[in-house]
């Protein structure tokens, strides 16, 4: 007899060794460290380091670590006139494209030996943030920004974005976002790019199956969606209203809930302190006000929390960053995750083929001549 669970809930669908979740503690950890350690120590290239090897590195380590992250930096010509060509283009369809681009760029692109993955890791992280950057210049009518080999991952992908030395406060929140969106188990994207890897097909065609699954609005889009709410809203009262009337409708809430969690998400926790500070800091702080408004509303009505999406939504709009590049940076940091997974499905691979719960008339139906139907 068979049985089937609607979105694969619980089913496990293979081991791994890169994150951990225990959703009715809110614990989530990757190799080992929980996520609270890392948001308050860590910078997010050790994060990366993390999830590709399983361990910190060294200060040599990550020093050698870093210098092959900014070697790797620039963007092939062609990839740039394509990101000049489709200024209008949703900026999620055009970091999934380009993602798939590169890999035309890689003579290395179809070899799958680990020592070809690991070349074509930094290169795939690397150009991912600078397409983002670059694609949001070109739209806007200025010039790419040459990357500075001084700076790290965050605080270079600021510059870039937005051509201006960013202050050591903006970097630092964002190194927390990106570490806190890193990875996140077998989530919907992150699946979806094991899926692909376990086809054999190559490290680019993997991440673009991650990235076009993240761009949906029950996953990564999740964060436009809430800051698109609260700007609507004028005040904190606003909110109260609002949450009542969605739930007097039965919507649903965007940022809160998760299929994983049963308490706090821990990644909201630091969300929260970030959002705070960087919406004081940016006279945004009636963003946060309704924020934890709509929070205390929705927890009175209904034991749910929010989750990774809410208050990242206030901290990126409060560093000014545009709204409909949320997703693409959520992506930026989700690649890490995604390489890592899809070296670790290389590593031990197995096709990845679920069954249907078949539904339909099973066998046997009689053929009707065309001009007999």
């Amino acid at each position: 007899m068979s049985t089937q669970t609607a979105g694969l809930e619980g089913v496990i669908a293979a081991e791994s060794s890169i994150c951990y979740i225990d959703g009715h503690k809110g614990i989530l950890s990757y190799h080992g460290y929980n996520i609270h350690v890392l948001a308050e120590c860590a910078t997010f290239e050790e994060v990366i380091y993390l999830l590709w090897h399983g361990y910190l590195p060294t200060a040599k380590d990550l020093t050698a670590f870093q210098q092959q992250l900014i070697e790797q930096r620039s963007l092939p010509q062609g990839v740039l006139d394509f990101l000049a060509a489709v200024p209008l283009a949703p900026p999620m369809d055009v970091m999934r494209t380009a993602v798939s681009m590169l890999a035309q760029y890689d003579p290395e692109a179809p070899t799958h030996n680990p020592e070809a993955n690991r070349r074509k890791a930094f290169r795939l992280m690397a150009k991912t943030a600078s397409l983002v950057a670059a694609f949001e210049r070109l739209r806007s009518g200025a010039s790419p920004v040459k990357s500075d080999d001084e700076l790290g991952f965050a605080a270079n992908f600021l510059y870039t974005l937005t051509g201006k030395k960013p202050l050591p406060e903006a970097v630092r929140a964002l190194d927390v976002a990106l570490i806190l969106h890193a990875d996140h188990e077998f989530n919907a994207s992150t699946f979806a790019a094991r899926v692909a890897a376990a086809t054999l097909s190559d490290l680019y065609a993997a991440c673009t199956a991650g990235l076009a699954t993240l761009k949906g609005p029950l996953h990564g889009g999740a964060n436009e969606e809430v800051i698109k709410t609260l700007l609507k809203l004028k005040t904190p009262e606003d909110g109260e209203a609002y949450v009542r009337d969605a739930f007097a409708r039965k919507d649903k809430m965007p940022g809160f809930g998760h299929r994983v969690y049963r308490t706090e998400d821990p990644r909201a926790t630091h969300l929260r302190v970030l959002a705070d500070a960087l919406s004081r800091a940016s006279g945004h702080q009636h963003l946060f006000a309704m924020s934890r408004r709509i929070e205390d509303t929705v927890k009175s009505l209904k034991p749910i929390f929010p989750n990774v999406d809410f208050y990242s939504a206030t901290a990126y709009y409060a560093m000014g960053i545009p709204v409909d590049m949320y997703t693409p940076i959520f992506g930026i940091s989700r690649m890490s995750g995604y390489i890592a997974h899809v070296l670790e499905q290389f590593a031990n691979n197995r096709l990845i083929r679920p069954r249907a719960d078949y539904k339909g008339n099973p066998d046997g139906r009689a053929w009707l001549p065309l001009e007999s139907r």
